[in-house]
């Protein structure tokens, strides 16, 4: 397994994987085969790939962890890249098909609709992250500061799942929102527990300094 994760073609191999979803979507909105609503059908499939990727940059530290298989660390900044660039695909789908580049209706949607603001606040900080995703930009920001903005894909799960709550509570449907709930919530519940045991861990061999979980959690 760690021969195939190092190998060279190991990276184009997963960007081309991950491409696959955006490709589907493009050749079926051509196609005409996203259904009677294509608009909808694709904001929609766009914001289902958001959650899907966000859940799998949250996993690689987990499986990293608990395999352990360090060559997974490799892939992360890869996997976030993508969460960005489908929340992206995602509102620039509801901008353009469903209010056609007009500002005053989008104003008004928000303003009616609170779970778009709370989509686009989450839109914003992927896209501070994605922008400061290169080595260049931890030395521009400071490792500490970087750190901080980029522990900020907590509050990105936390916007999303609530995006998609209040998405599907005027039909009261919310069983995909529990699953996807469960999934970020045992992720995130994971790295309060492994940062508690470090706690613990290190406080049980003398003469090592105490690390705050604020600090274990910096490593996503």
């Amino acid at each position: 397994m760690k021969k195939l994760l190092m190998h060279r073609a190991a990276k184009p191999v997963l960007f081309i994987v991950c491409l696959l979803p955006f490709a589907w979507l493009f050749y079926a909105a051509a196609a005409d085969q996203l259904g009677a609503n294509p608009a909808e059908a694709l904001i929609r499939s766009l914001g289902d790939w958001t959650l899907r990727f966000l859940c799998i940059v949250l996993a690689v530290t987990p499986l990293r962890v608990m395999t352990g298989t360090p060559a997974l660390a490799r892939f992360r900044r890869m996997f976030g890249l993508f969460v960005a660039f489908y929340a992206l695909m995602h509102l620039l789908s509801y901008v353009a098909f469903d209010m056609e580049f007009d500002a005053t209706e989008i104003a008004k949607d928000i303003a009616k609709r609170p779970f778009i603001l709370v989509g686009s606040l989450a839109g914003v900080l992927l896209a501070l992250m994605a922008a400061t995703s290169f080595n260049r930009a931890i030395k521009t920001l400071g490792a500490v500061r970087w750190r901080r903005l980029h522990q900020s894909v907590y509050v990105v799960a936390a916007l999303a799942i609530l995006h998609f709550y209040w998405m599907r509570a005027g039909k009261h449907n919310f069983a995909e929102v529990a699953v996807y709930g469960a999934i970020l919530a045992s992720l995130l519940g994971w790295r309060v527990w492994e940062a508690q045991r470090k706690l613990r861990l290190g406080a049980t061999r003398p003469g090592r300094a105490k690390v705050g979980s604020a600090a274990i959690l910096q490593k996503r």
